[in-house]
């Protein structure tokens, strides 16, 4: 029997995570909790508890932690792969600084979610989902993972799917100077891109452009996406869809762990693309969802449902 054709169609490096529920430094010696994370995992679990049918494609290793994270992944309603080694499943710490920081060590380097590869990818799907999401921190794993996003990007650009870029930028993972050509390459072959102010410096490859995040936003879609998010944390975001720039109505919240929140906001963004809502509802109910994660620790476990929303229209329920 054929698969479902999904509603989003994601990869990337899935990893465990080990942190301390109380938020207490890693010197105080605390009992670690285990979880995991991955920026595209994390958005799959967004939009599964949204109501749709996700598929995330990565590669874990034959171990407890491996087996651990696809089996969360399924029970979450996520569609796997099932594609595991050579190697061991990526693992990260995550310790509490003072002022509400937080630090991640990781132990990736040489791991299977590395090892992705085009080979791996489900074509089929790719080409009858809805939207394929990618992110630049797959990219920024080696040569086989990024020949892979590539790969994914113009299956679904030539197939007319609709293709989400997160530039998600990392400075540990590779320079600004390689990861620029890098990213304007998938840029060129998305619809959809979210980046940082800073994230967009990278891109474009410059220092700045006064501050104006409307202008970042008009440059990033002069390279061929219809639609750009400029993300400000806790100040909201802007859209451009169009050429027309919305902003944000920011839901204040309590902060308690503000790490996934840029997932939770693009799985909250990709719910409102799939139900057709209008730009500015869309944009609004991506600051909620995110609002939303931040007050529950974890990567994905303060995503929330519909339910836990006070949504407040249909346009964003169908």
């Amino acid at each position: 029997m054929t698969a479902s054709a999904p509603d989003l169609v994601t990869m990337g490096e899935s990893m465990g995570l080990f942190f301390a529920p109380l938020g207490m430094p890693l010197v105080s010696g605390p009992a670690f909790h285990l979880s995991f994370g991955g920026a595209e995992s994390n958005v799959a679990i967004g939009l599964a508890r949204l109501g749709h049918d996700a598929l995330w494609v990565g590669r874990l290793g034959d171990d407890e932690i491996g087996r651990y994270i696809e089996r969360e992944l399924r029970a979450e309603g996520v569609r796997t792969r099932g594609l595991t080694g050579p190697t061991h499943t990526g693992m990260m710490v995550r310790a509490q600084r003072g002022f509400g920081r937080s630090s991640v060590q990781y132990a990736r380097l040489g791991s299977a979610g590395a090892q992705l590869a085009v080979e791996d990818l489900p074509l089929d799907e790719i080409r009858s989902a809805r939207i394929l999401h990618l992110t630049g921190i797959t990219a920024a794993l080696g040569e086989g993972p990024h020949r892979a996003l590539v790969a994914a990007a113009h299956a679904a650009h030539d197939a007319g799917v609709l293709v989400s870029l997160d530039l998600n930028y990392r400075a540990t993972l590779w320079s600004a100077e390689e990861a620029g050509p890098a990213l304007r390459e998938l840029t060129e072959l998305s619809h959809l891109v979210f980046a940082t102010a800073d994230e967009a410096q990278v891109l474009l490859g410059d220092a700045h452009d006064g501050g104006d995040d409307a202008a970042y936003a008009r440059r990033i879609a002069a390279l061929g996406p219809a639609e750009v998010v400029v993300k400000r944390g806790a100040d909201g975001a802007l859209s451009l869809v169009d050429g027309e720039v919305f902003e944000q109505n920011v839901t204040a919240v309590v902060e308690r762990d503000p790490v996934g929140a840029g997932d939770a906001f693009a799985a909250g963004y990709l719910h409102g693309v799939l139900v057709d809502s209008a730009p500015q509802i869309r944009l609004d109910f991506a600051g909620r969802v995110a609002a939303h994660s931040v007050t529950l620790p974890g990567d994905w476990e303060g995503l929330p449902r519909l339910a836990d929303l006070d949504v407040g229209g249909p346009d964003i329920l169908r």
